[in-house]
């Protein structure tokens, strides 16, 4: 089982002394509050804000998986270059079609040097 990073887990000191560190690896979702059920909703997922991640051939973000719970939703996987070989933020955009139950959504990151990343967990109302 590999070791899951999260911000949460890191005392406020450390997170001040490395906060690079987190800013480009911890994934953050981005979406609506509330989705309707059945209609198809746009869910963003951003690693750093302000410290853009290396994208070098030994150094990159290989994917970023989006899940429900349990449930595994979506993966998009990257290749070194995928930022022109120079430092940049990764994102990307899934669409999913909610249920009749709430969503809790977490992001997953893995970073080849740095291992696997979650983000905060995200919810979701569903609306019928």
């Amino acid at each position: 089982m590999p070791r899951v990073f999260r911000s949460v887990d890191i005392s406020q000191e450390e997170k001040e002394v490395r906060k690079d560190y987190f800013d480009r690896h911890t994934p953050v979702i981005h979406c609506s509050d509330t989705a309707r059920e059945g209609e198809k909703m746009k869910v963003k997922i951003m690693l750093g804000t302000e410290y853009p991640h290396p994208d070098d051939p030994a150094h990159y973000i290989s994917y970023v998986q989006l899940w429900n719970r349990e449930t595994f939703l979506a993966e998009a996987h990257f290749t070194p270059g995928m930022l022109g070989n120079k430092p940049g933020f990764v994102e990307v955009d899934f669409y999913i079609v909610p249920g009749p139950v709430s969503l809790n959504l977490t992001a997953m990151a893995v970073c080849t040097n740095h291992g696997l990343w979650q983000s905060d967990p995200k919810e979701v109302q569903i609306i019928k």
